[in-house]
């Protein structure tokens, strides 16, 4: 293994600060593509550069050809097909309807990913609520449930899953996180019941009668995005090593490396054809949001690559060897940084950690280590608005419909830390 110097981790450091910090000290200017796409390609360059003289090339070559190109990739075609589905229409918003709707974005979100059906849901569910004076909490339990609990099942429900999955992490097996997903799912649904039936009975009259008369039904349009969302899941399920092994040969073609990233790029090409332009207007869809991840990531993901192969080099240093410490630490650092690279992170410090010949190894890391590391990255990343990517998209469209969301400190003191922070608490108690 390379040695790597403390300071090549600076500019991965570097990227994280600037997309905490630069949309508040420079808002204007880090709203254009163009100046994150700068400051992307320049610590990439440095990154580069230094991984070359120290005879690491393969290294970062390695992990922007087979981490960042099908992380992308699936992520715009869960972007793109998840785009092409409208639902319209306004119901009641009663306290079991609105309860009702978080648990179907709750389960969807494994399926489609989180921020799939977050934009499936949001715009719906603000419809509906629409009427309603209280409806700030239904919000914020829809960022916890369906923007980040609910992926947890599938690599395809949240990015630092597939991650894990591209390191090997059978694809079934994250459906052995279940009892956790039901655990956390079944006690936000049922606080939110409550809270939601409190809010209700506080209702001004006026509000019920016109939520109660102000109707229309539901319909659902592209409805064959469903098609193509299903061929997605099959894609990453069955398109991979374990049941293609020419896929791992070294030697093999590049359209057999990438088979399944070709597979879901005609799967995007399909969607975009077949979808009536109205439908995506409908959603306001635009390319800016995979845009500007694209352009994030391409920093993320070169910078990250010094910090890997030191933090595995040194993780007798760092005293991590519990469950707990994994849970917490990967969920701390997921709450205020992007919770995909730091599960990359603590995958990587949990691999250097000495091989029990008696314990269960998955994707070449203890089996509960992995349960860890998946557990905290996805759910904390609902602590914060920064935790995870669709969080702050949730909160923008709630505000462009007219709800005054809490400020990023409000959010965590009148949510996360009193609602959140103590079901995670009783998780681990419970499961690690």
């Amino acid at each position: 293994m390379h040695q790597i110097e403390l300071w090549a981790l600076i500019p991965f450091a570097v990227m994280l600060l600037s997309i905490a910090i630069l949309p508040m000290v420079v808002e204007k200017w880090w709203e254009k593509n163009s100046n994150k796409l700068l400051v992307s390609l320049s610590l990439a360059a440095i990154t580069a550069i230094y991984m070359a003289s120290s005879g690491a090339w393969h290294n970062i070559e390695h992990q922007m050809l087979f981490d960042y190109v099908p992380f992308i990739i699936l992520l715009c075609a869960l972007f793109v097909i998840t785009g092409g589905i409208h639902i319209s229409g306004d119901i009641a918003a009663t306290p079991r309807v609105n309860t009702t709707i978080l648990a179907i974005g709750f389960c969807l979100a494994s399926i489609m990913g989180t921020t799939g059906a977050a934009m499936l849901l949001i715009r719906p569910l603000l419809q509906i609520n629409k009427q309603r004076v209280h409806k700030v909490h239904t919000i914020l339990f829809f960022i916890a449930l369906v923007a980040n609990c609910g992926g947890v099942l599938t690599p395809l429900g949240d990015p630092p899953l597939f991650l894990l999955y591209l390191r090997q992490a059978p694809f079934t097996w994250f459906l052995g996180l279940l009892p956790e997903w039901l655990f956390v799912g079944i006690l936000l649904l049922t606080i939110y019941f409550i809270w939601d039936r409190i809010a209700y009975r506080r209702e001004p009259a006026e509000a019920i009668l016109r939520d109660n008369t102000e109707k229309a039904p539901l319909k659902v349009s592209g409805s064959i995005n469903f098609v193509y969302l299903i061929g997605t899941v099959l894609a990453v399920a069955f398109i991979n090593q374990s049941y293609i092994p020419a896929m791992g040969d070294e030697h093999a073609p590049l359209y057999v490396k990438f088979l399944r990233e070709i597979v879901l790029v005609v799967l995007i090409l399909f969607s975009l054809k077949t979808t009536s332009l109205r439908v995506r207007q409908n959603n306001r869809f635009s390319w800016a949001p995979i845009t500007e991840v694209a352009i994030l990531f391409i920093g993320i993901f070169a910078t990250m690559t010094p910090a890997l192969l030191y933090l595995n080099a040194h993780t007798a240093e760092l005293g991590l060897t519990r469950p707990w410490q994994f849970f917490y630490s990967t969920g701390t650092l997921s709450s205020f940084l992007d919770n995909a690279p730091t599960a990359l992170a603590f995958h990587s410090v949990a691999s250097g950690l000495p091989v029990d010949p008696q314990t269960a190894y998955v994707a070449g890391i203890p089996e509960i280590l992995l349960k860890a590391i998946s557990l905290g990255a996805v759910f904390f990343g609902a602590m914060t608005y920064i935790g995870n990517g669709p969080n702050f998209m949730v909160k923008s469209i709630a505000e462009e419909n007219g709800v005054t969301m809490p400020s990023f400190f409000g959010y965590m003191i009148r949510f996360s830390l009193i609602v959140l922070l103590p079901i995670y608490i009783l998780t681990q108690l419970i499961f690690l």
